[in-house]
């Protein structure tokens, strides 16, 4: 029975993530694209910029709105009730995995065939009737992709359930973990939990499964005609106003009015400890994604076969496997391997790279298929070897690549919080761990400075690697 409550609540919480997500990210991925509004830079912008608040920073943020000390308190005189529980995971996990969403729906709305659309209006259908006939279900890919995301995000999470109070699979393994130390029952909570993440993968196959959803023939590009908004405006502007107000005002404000109640020459010394923890571990987790995502990448894109598909793919492996699992599994094999990994910074790092590899796959990946093969036949016929022409050829041309890479892992490693949890050194305490520790307490005074730095570092980063599609 403990099982199936842990299974209801951790399905309940995936599908109405899920379901609030399109409700945010559909509309907003639409009038970004499709739609003549003034504020087309803004858009793009909220729908990117929650990626920098991970999750736990945004639980934080959100129990600290609420109590007779809270910010609300403080503001407006209204003592509020702290949202914790189901609800406060609910809104903290949906403003948190909205982006996964948008960026799949935009990216496929700017790519979609308009030509349909006008044959669609040829044949009678207004805006409304085209929209849901004949668009929607061209975005089934987009959807499909982004809820596989979100819900690998929403079963795999800790901070913000853990912070919440609500019982899911991640948290019951918590505890388990923490509390009773049953390795065989925390065992069998991480295989269901990647039982869960094996089914959503599956899901995801399975309905994509011999879909079409490209055009036959390049035909003639068609010019960009924007939808009026007309009576809409209002809807549309209050709608996004919500949103702005919701997902970074009020969780920034947050951190900002606790960062004022700070005593902080009391948190200095451990503020700065904990951020060069975090950079000692994050930065070797960075090199050697960069080193492992190199060959694999290179193999997948240079050498295609029924061979290099597959080890390829095993990348992902990590990163679709729930973190607390994942780090679990590792705990295991420290104790029964080698008792002298356990709780080491090098395995901590060997952990942070095996789970990231897949995002540091991406980007190398693609400057690799920016890179002429011919380039590096050309340096071959002039007597150089396969691997001095990749040194010398192909190579520097991946430095955006790479750096992109090594950036993307390296301020991922910053945010985790469950592998951190499990795996580092006693006594080694990262910004991630601070602030769950101290939110954990209610100490939401000594969190804000951690808050504040991982947000700061991870909006620098969304900003470097969106900074292209904003100067549109």
């Amino acid at each position: 029975m403990r099982n199936l409550y842990l299974l209801g609540n951790t399905l309940l919480l995936t599908f109405g993530v899920l379901l609030l997500d399109i409700l945010i990210a559909l509309p907003l991925a639409y009038m970004s694209v499709r739609v003549k509004i003034k504020a087309r830079r803004f858009i793009t912008i909220l729908g990117v910029l929650p990626l920098a608040i991970p999750g736990y920073v945004m639980a934080y943020a959100l129990l600290g709105l609420g109590g007779y000390n809270g910010t609300f308190q403080a503001w407006f005189g209204w003592t509020i009730p702290r949202i914790n529980g189901f609800s406060g995971s609910l809104i903290v996990l949906t403003l948190c995995t909205f982006p996964y969403l948008y960026l799949n729906l935009r990216t496929a709305l700017a790519g979609m065939d308009r030509s349909i659309e006008e044959v669609s209006r040829s044949l009678g259908h207004d805006a409304k009737s085209t929209f849901f006939k004949v668009i929607l279900p061209q975005l089934r890919p987009a959807l499909l992709a982004g809820s596989l995301l979100v819900s690998l995000h929403v079963i795999g999470d800790f901070g913000t359930v853990s912070l919440m109070r609500f019982e899911t699979f991640s948290y019951a393994l918590y505890l388990q973990y923490i509390a009773a130390y049953d390795r065989i029952y925390a065992a069998w909570l991480a295989l269901m939990l990647l039982a869960l993440t094996t089914g959503a993968l599956v899901l995801e196959y399975k309905m994509l499964k011999k879909a079409i959803y490209h055009r036959l023939g390049r035909g003639v590009s068609k010019a960009k005609n924007y939808l009026e908004l007309g009576p809409w405006a209002v809807p549309a502007y209050t709608f996004v106003g919500i949103l702005f107000l919701v997902a970074i005002v009020l969780p920034v404000s947050s951190i900002v009015f606790w960062l004022n109640q700070t005593a902080f020459a009391s948190v200095a010394g451990n503020l700065y400890e904990a951020f060069l923890n975090s950079v000692q571990a994050s930065a070797p987790a960075a090199v050697l994604t960069t080193l492992m995502a190199l060959p694999l990448a290179y193999i997948g894109v240079r050498y295609k076969s029924k061979l290099s598909n597959p080890i390829e793919r095993v990348a992902y492996l990590g990163y679709a496997t729930p973190p607390l699992a994942f780090a679990l599994a590792f705990v295991f094999f420290s104790l029964q391997v080698s008792t002298v990994l356990y709780q080491s910074l090098l395995l901590l790092v060997i952990a942070y790279s095996l789970h990231f590899l897949a995002e540091g796959i991406g980007p190398v990946r693609s400057a690799l298929y920016q890179a002429p093969e011919d380039l590096e036949e050309a340096a071959q016929s002039l007597g150089y070897s396969s691997l001095k022409s990749f040194i010398k050829v192909t190579l520097p041309l991946l430095r955006g690549g790479i750096i992109a890479s090594a950036s993307l892992v390296f301020l991922s490693a910053m945010k985790e919080l469950s592998i951190t949890f499990l795996l580092s050194p006693i006594g080694f305490d990262t910004l991630a761990l601070n602030v769950w520790s101290y939110t954990g307490e209610a100490m939401f005074a000594e969190a804000a400075p951690f808050a504040l730095l991982i947000l700061l570092f991870s909006s620098l980063f969304v900003g470097f690697l969106f900074s292209k599609e904003l100067k549109k």
